[in-house]
């Protein structure tokens, strides 16, 4: 693939970019202790062949690997993905890195694993209402480094990494933030239990959920019938706003994690029901920011990447979306808990096609820091990847393993095609040997080949001791009450 693509009617080489930038911004160190960190200083932002390129990350909740149309799923209408996929790159082995909200979250935006960070635990899963802790403030999130390299940061939709002032997204690097702090089915007030206060018809005063704009609630509880409208002009708003400036835009959907609630202008229009209503007016507010992209000629230097935060919610049934071939769902160390669809859009910029390699959530953090011409961290563990390499088709594709935790506890491992189960299941059930799966052969996990190949069984064995190795126990935020 050229390297050299069309910018604004010039020439722009990416590969000959990030290195004059890498060049021209060491040594310029970043606040909160970014060793070797860099930040461009009084850009050009005017100039397009020296501007960097925007990022958005489209982040859903509970969203499964089977829930589009582009991976398969037969009466959705998710026609704006579909064409992206088509237009960009659809990836097949892209990973959430936990099966749950609170430590996948933390861990796009660190590029690190949830168990380094406190963002992990064995008893409380994620983030509530009542817990008094949160992303700790020393954490470097995408927002942070970005903000540093002079570009604008807004967070808009779910948070979930801690509702105290101190942990809201505007203290880690974003200058908005517009959304709900945690999952929309906490607060609940209808006196009902979790199961039937979300199904099958939920009602939008069952939860006492607030709406934030910055560290103010402006709304209690949130209207969720409206929020995806609002969270699209939100975010509409933004780039109108940003567009004279590289800027990271950080959206972060409500749904489809239950309770479900669909706009009257979608509600019923779906042959998937109620689930497919709220999958269809995702798409559409990811087709409305795609055009805003196209109307303000953005869409050429802005990288667009879709996907979500672990799989389906499956025992509320047809509420709880689809993981298409996969085994099982959220919640689970199975593909289908982690396995998600995964759509990167660059109109010229990026290869079209499908990339079968393994890809992960946490990687995101690398690749973005890198198209800002920004150095990672030095003085802590980073486990992602910079998917660059893969994207521009310029290099080997970097990452060829997956670590599956449940909680703080290492659960399974993938090494190219082969996974190895060590614990599955909740409460756990430990195998030795462990069980193994070879996923390109088969992908639902249906067939243990532990006795067939015990030399792979061993190589995967050393790997999670190898890297188990590495982790540092530290407190746990989601436990502090």
């Amino acid at each position: 693939m050229e390297r050299e693509k069309t910018v604004a009617g010039r020439r722009f080489d990416y590969g000959s970019w990030l290195f004059r930038k890498g060049c021209f911004l060491s040594g310029l160190p970043m606040a909160m202790g970014l060793v070797g960190v860099a930040a461009i200083a009084d850009p050009a932002f005017g100039d397009d062949a020296n501007r960097p390129p925007n990022l958005i990350i489209i982040f859903t909740d509970d969203m499964g690997y089977g829930d589009l149309g582009s991976y398969g799923h037969p009466t959705i209408n998710s026609q704006h993905l579909d064409r992206m996929a088509v237009e960009g790159q659809k990836w097949t082995s892209f990973y959430a890195t936990a099966s749950v909200c609170t430590p996948s979250r933390a861990a796009l935006l660190t590029g690190r694993l949830p168990v380094r960070n406190g963002m992990s635990s064995d008893r409380r899963r994620v983030l509530f209402p009542d817990s008094k802790g949160g992303l700790p403030r020393d954490e470097i999130t995408i927002a942070t480094a970005l903000k540093e390299a002079g570009y604008a940061t807004a967070c808009v939709g779910k948070w979930h990494l801690g509702h105290l002032e101190e942990f809201l997204p505007t203290n880690h690097g974003f200058d908005s933030y517009f959304g709900i702090p945690y999952s929309n089915d906490m607060d609940n007030v209808s006196g009902l239990q979790h199961f039937e206060a979300n199904y099958p018809e939920p009602k939008v005063d069952s939860f006492n959920v607030p709406l934030m704009r910055n560290t103010e609630i402006i709304e209690r509880p949130a209207d969720q019938t409206t929020i995806t409208r609002r969270y699209t002009d939100e975010v509409i708003e933004r780039i109108k706003e940003y567009q004279d400036r590289p800027f990271f835009i950080y959206y972060a959907q409500t749904f489809p994690h239950v309770p479900l609630f669909a706009h009257e202008e979608f509600e019923g229009g779906s042959l998937a029901g109620l689930y497919g209503d709220v999958i269809e007016e995702i798409d559409w507010s990811v087709g409305q920011i795609r055009k805003t992209l196209e109307d303000l000629g953005l869409s050429e230097n802005t990288l667009v990447v879709f996907t979500s935060d672990n799989g389906p919610w499956l025992p509320f049934r047809e509420h709880g979306g689809l993981a298409g071939p996969l085994r099982d769902g959220k919640g689970t160390t199975w593909e289908g808990g982690f396995r998600v669809p995964a759509i990167f859009w660059w109109p010229g910029k990026i290869e079209p096609g499908v990339i079968r390699e393994i890809g992960c959530t946490m990687d995101l953090f690398n690749t973005a820091l890198a198209l800002a011409g920004v150095d990672l961290p030095r003085d802590r563990t980073i486990d992602g990847h910079d998917l660059s390499p893969t994207l521009f088709g310029t290099g080997e594709h970097p990452r060829d393993e997956m670590f599956y935790y449940r909680g703080t506890q290492l659960y399974a491992v993938r090494k190219g095609p082969w996974k190895a189960h060590f614990v599955t299941g909740a409460p756990r059930e430990e195998h030795d040997p462990p069980k193994l799966f070879h996923l390109g052969h088969d992908v639902p996990e249906r067939f243990n080949r532990a006795e067939d190949y015990p030399e792979v069984v061993e190589k995967l064995r050393s790997l999670a001791e190898e890297h188990k190795a590495t982790v540092t126990p530290v407190e746990s935020q989601l436990e502090i009450r």
